[in-house]
């Protein structure tokens, strides 16, 4: 973990995000005290595409089918 002045922060920008896109935890200071902490944006979560499976995924008939009453009185339980 790095730990800089407002000031150093300031003048080494360009270079303290490339620290944190490295993965090193940044913190900056005001005088003694810990005021920020520079971390990397985690990455977005995909979107969701419909049908992206589609053709590749198969269901047979017996998916509808009832269950049997074993079955579902194991679900109810």
């Amino acid at each position: 973990m790095k730990h800089v002045t407002v000031h150093t922060a300031k003048t080494t920008l360009s270079r303290l995000i490339a620290d944190a896109e490295a993965g090193e935890e940044v913190v900056i200071h005001r005088g003694s005290e810990p005021v920020v902490r520079l971390v990397p944006v985690t990455q977005p979560v995909p979107v969701r595409c419909f049908g992206a499976l589609a053709g590749k995924v198969y269901v047979t008939d017996a998916f509808f089918e009832p269950l049997p009453r074993a079955e579902l009185d194991a679900w109810e339980s």
